[in-house]
């Protein structure tokens, strides 16, 4: 057993972008931090920087209890759990295949959902801990060709909703993290995943439109940024329920509840630039 008087983290999705960064940040801070992801190969940095890392597959619920059960033996506790792990399967609604879409909802949603339930009882015995899941501006505002995605990411939402109030008298924090623009590897993921589902048959249009639309980089954050406000709720005594970050992902949020949904809906279109029509 890893024995030590650091506090126990672990981050899934640790492998790149902001996981990547949210591990590097949590080791200087002085965290004994398990590097979760499917990619061991991609994590031999952490690994030299000091993380423990190890695989994780969200999809299989055989890699969720193996994972759980090594980091409870290896260590005895954990104090904070970080849900970073997901992706956007983009396309429109009518083309992206039911098998993706589940598998969207496995590793968003039902993948971050087991692993919490693994990891609770711990937590609940020891009368404390932090969960960290990681959702999005998306999980309250719409993006087109988004649908799963945004699925994935408002069930989030509800879900730890739920899951604060229902730990809250065991002494476990939940906090939601809604990240908006991030410069990672992600976007162009999200293109090519969507080029791939949508880019040749009727929703062509909405897909160049959406294309053109994300080059414009301006209000992105870096993952340093968004790890820096992982790491600021995981060391926060009484931390808020919810992190957004940065300033563009809160105007986002702040039209949201000014506008109409057709008011919204308007904004939208003209931020993606969306046809009004479609031949």
């Amino acid at each position: 057993m890893l024995k030590s008087e650091q506090k126990v983290v672990i981050v899934t999705g640790a492998s790149s972008g902001i996981g990547r960064e949210t591990v590097l940040q949590l080791v200087k801070s002085g965290y004994q931090v398990h590097a979760a992801a499917r990619r061991l190969e991609a994590m031999s940095d952490l690994k030299n920087a000091g993380a423990y890392v190890h695989h994780l597959d969200l999809t299989s619920p055989e890699s969720i209890e193996a994972f759980a059960a090594h980091i409870l033996n290896l260590t005895g506790r954990v104090d904070v759990l970080v849900n970073n792990a997901g992706y956007g399967a983009y396309g429109a609604i009518e083309d992206v295949p039911m098998t993706a879409a589940r598998e969207q909802m496995e590793v968003n949603l039902f993948g971050l959902a087991q692993l919490i339930k693994a990891i609770l009882p711990t937590m609940r015995k020891q009368r404390s801990g932090k969960i960290i899941n990681v959702s999005s501006i998306g999980g309250k505002v719409w993006s087109p060709l988004g649908g799963w995605y945004h699925a994935s990411k408002f069930a989030v939402e509800g879900l730890s909703d739920a899951l604060r109030n229902e730990l809250r008298p065991f002494g476990i924090d939940v906090v939601v993290i809604e990240p908006g623009g991030v410069k990672t590897e992600w976007g162009g993921i999200i293109l090519e995943n969507m080029k791939k589902a949508s880019g040749a048959g009727p929703y062509q249009p909405i897909v160049d439109a959406w294309t053109k639309a994300s080059s414009v980089e301006a209000g992105q954050a870096t993952p340093t940024q968004i790890a820096a406000v992982m790491v600021r709720a995981a060391n926060s005594p009484k931390p808020k329920p919810r992190y957004v970050a940065p300033t563009s992902g809160r105007i986002f949020l702040l039209f949201r509840w000014l506008l109409s949904d057709r008011a919204f809906d308007w904004l939208m279109g003209k931020v993606f630039r969306l046809p009004a029509t479609i031949q």
